[in-house]
């Protein structure tokens, strides 16, 4: 009875639907991978390099191992066991998680990325890659006109790949959240093994497998914990977006109560809770040094929100801020717990786009787009840079934060000013940090105009409102210029030759080290 069930109709769509649930979550796999190593090594290039080539390899050797083993074991019982396996590791990637990427950190940006990934993703896509010559056997010796079925597996297959995709992308990611993401995908994995032992082998027993995992499944997640120091760190909020995964945090002591926004684990602005101040320097650069140049300015777009400090400090000095955002959940929480309130137009938009495609003009354009983890080469292209010159006014200035190195392997950061200086006539570097030849690394302010050079006009001091524990460096230093000497080598960044990812990977990494010698590590896996 069994086989004759095996050959019915209902087996055949069985194998149907088992070729495109499949094929659908390899892609989920593969794509929330960047979700589940991203806090611990960012999204670069060399992330998303060592998921797609791992996916590959992994699927490769499974469909060679998938031949051999359904020559052997024909039956579609060892094909249904196999995905239930699948589903069963999927299950205990965010248990394994933590342990395998504290041991793989050590061993670098580009390696750590790989291994991590070929230990957490490797082998579930190794047993799924055996699905697709499973299917192609069982085929073969149930069914007629094998090369129309064979190709039609397939279709299926890469048809569900593709939803899987566009699913997880534009839908999943922002509803559910990375756990919650692989629990349902071990699950259906799981059932779509138990469905087969259930309607077509009776063995009732299956039905346990489905709902086991709903019983165990109870994965670790940070909410607050007392450092050594007998400060409390928490987390205050949680939210998936499409961008990436977004924190806030907030440290507490006796004397003491700071709130972090934190994208992918990179801290991306900082408040003083007790009088609303930033507490990054940079922040200051950003706010003053535009304005020194040209304080008759009313009007200004902010690229890259962050916690919302930059575009509130002018909003509070009488200049309109619109601001861009491609990501509506950072300025959602810039809004809800960094007090953010601007009067100007929000947009959720790329920055790039919107540089060329608004027709609006403005005073002051600040550039803050960049983690320090991932810089936009988009953004700093000779093209982009065009697009932002048309956006400003004939006295409007522009500034941009990057994470830079201006001694020693500067290529890149000496590349961008350079780019900068084919646009702009007046083009100043400003380091928000001091410059020494054993470390020039940080962040660098570049600010651009047009015309001949201006002089820093004087205005209101009341304006200058710094935290007390940053007021003297800013005073003493604000202003202070860096010259590149003569013959540093550069280049001209265009959008069709822009390698920034590749020269400056081991400023990634000496970023990702110093995240993560200085982050709680509870903090960046929960």
């Amino acid at each position: 009875m069994p086989v004759q069930q095996d050959q019915s109709k209902a087996f055949v769509f069985y194998i149907l639907l088992t070729a495109v649930v499949c094929g659908a979550l390899v892609m989920v796999i593969e794509v929330m991978g960047s979700r589940v190593i991203g806090p611990f090594f960012g999204v670069s290039l060399f992330v998303w390099t060592s998921l797609i080539a791992v996916t590959l390899v992994a699927l490769a050797l499974g469909y060679g191992f998938g031949g051999y083993l359904s020559d052997r074991y024909s039956s579609p019982r060892y094909l249904y066991l196999i995905i239930m396996l699948a589903g069963a590791l999927t299950l205990l990637v965010p248990f394994l998680q933590k342990p395998v990427l504290q041991f793989c950190v050590p061993l670098g940006l580009r390696s750590g990325a790989f291994i991590s990934t070929l230990i957490l993703f490797g082998p579930q896509l190794f047993l799924l890659g055996c699905v697709s010559p499973y299917l192609v056997k069982i085929a073969a010796s149930q069914l007629r006109n094998l090369g129309a079925v064979v190709g039609g597996l397939y279709a299926l297959s890469t048809i569900g790949s593709t939803v899987g995709t566009i699913i997880t992308g534009f839908l999943l990611v922002a509803l559910l959240g990375v756990d919650k993401i692989f629990l349902v995908t071990g699950i259906l994995l799981i059932s779509l093994s138990a469905g087969y032992f259930l309607l077509f082998k009776r063995q009732w027993v299956a039905a346990a497998a489905v709902i086991l995992p709903f019983a165990l499944y109870h994965p670790y997640e940070f909410t607050s914990k007392i450092l050594a120091d007998g400060s409390e760190l928490s987390k205050v909020a949680h939210m998936e977006s499409f961008y990436g995964t977004l924190k806030v945090i907030d440290s507490k002591s006796t004397d003491k109560h700071s709130r972090y926004m934190m994208i992918d684990s990179l801290i991306q602005g900082g408040m003083d809770m007790k009088n609303g101040l930033s507490i990054y320097f940079y922040n200051y650069y950003l706010q003053f040094l535009p304005y020194m140049l040209h304080p008759a300015g009313t009007s200004c777009l902010v690229i890259g929100v962050g916690a919302g400090l930059v575009p509130a400090w002018y909003e509070q000095n009488g200049v309109t801020c619109d601001i861009v955002d491609i990501d509506q959940k950072v300025i959602q929480l810039a809004q809800q717990y960094f007090n953010f309130n601007n009067k100007g137009e929000v947009f959720t938009d790329d920055g790039r786009y919107y540089l060329a495609s608004s027709p609006k003009q403005y005073d002051f354009l600040i550039l803050d787009a960049f983690s320090g983890d991932l810089t936009p080469a988009h953004l700093l292209s000779k093209e982009a840079l065009t697009s932002a010159k048309m956006r400003l006014m004939p006295q409007g200035v522009l500034a941009i934060n990057i994470i830079g190195n201006l001694v020693g392997e500067n290529f890149m950061t000496a590349s961008v000013v350079k780019t900068m200086e084919e646009v702009f006539d007046q083009v100043e570097i400003y380091p928000a940090f001091h410059v020494n030849d054993s470390n020039a690394i940080g962040n660098v302010i570049i600010v651009a105009y047009q015309g001949e050079p201006r002089d820093f006009q004087p205005v209101d001091n009341k304006i200058f409102t710094i935290h007390p524990f940053f007021e003297k460096a800013i005073r003493d230093n604000l202003g202070t210029r860096f010259y590149f000497p003569a013959g540093t080598h550069a280049i001209t960044l265009t959008d069709n030759y822009n390698p920034i990812d590749f020269y400056d990977f081991w400023l990634r990494e000496l970023v990702r080290k110093m995240i993560l010698d200085t982050i709680d590590w509870d903090l960046l896996a929960g």
